[in-house]
């Protein structure tokens, strides 16, 4: 399953971040983590601490690949506000997976602990700041109307992205997320300004 160049630690961060993703905080014991990097419990204990530890490592990572991705889009040389939007919205994903950050919102186990619920919140508040920095740039150089709220705009972003993944594993279909974030798209190109 990995390379053989790949570390213990790296094999054992890969684990839980995926562990995580598909069974939640409770759902990943350590020795499922163990049998999935193909390492002994001794060696999960020579690196971390315990199950929180390692989860809190895997979690950062997550939220870290996240911000790279949204970034990626959000980065696009030469390509305007609603361009780097639009790029971000249909960027390609797993939807029936759903976020990877998202979906521990929803982990009773790491919303009741500050420190592993932090990496999350940080990474959502930095994506509806971002995506307010961007609103409010296409504002500045006249590609969106000025009575948009930019931070009103980057909450309706986040949400639809969170809610479409939510729609699509409800039905078992992506149709629901791609008719939201298409949905979006079209009011987001009504608020462009006529020269836009």
């Amino acid at each position: 399953m990995y390379s053989d160049h790949m570390s213990t630690t790296e094999r054992l961060i890969e684990s839980t971040q995926e562990l995580l993703w598909e069974r939640g905080y409770v759902g990943t014991s350590p020795k499922a983590i163990q049998q999935r990097a193909g390492a002994g419990q001794g060696s999960m204990y020579h690196h971390f601490r315990g199950k929180p530890d390692l989860a809190l490592t895997a979690i950062r990572r997550t939220a870290e690949q996240l911000r790279a991705a949204a970034e990626a889009s959000f980065s696009a040389p030469g390509a305007g506000a609603y361009e780097r939007v639009r790029g971000y919205l249909l960027r390609e994903r797993d939807v029936l997976r759903g976020c990877p950050v998202g979906r521990l919102t929803m982990d009773p186990d790491v919303i009741a602990d500050p420190e592993l619920r932090r990496p999350v919140e940080e990474t959502l508040d930095w994506l509806r700041g971002r995506l307010a920095e961007i609103v409010a740039e296409g504002q500045r150089q006249g590609e969106f109307v000025a009575d948009l709220d930019p931070a009103r705009i980057a909450a309706t972003v986040v949400a639809t992205v969170q809610g479409g993944y939510v729609l699509a594993r409800a039905a078992g279909t992506t149709t629901h997320f791609d008719l939201a974030v298409r949905g979006l798209l079209d009011l987001l190109a009504a608020a462009r300004t006529p020269a836009a």
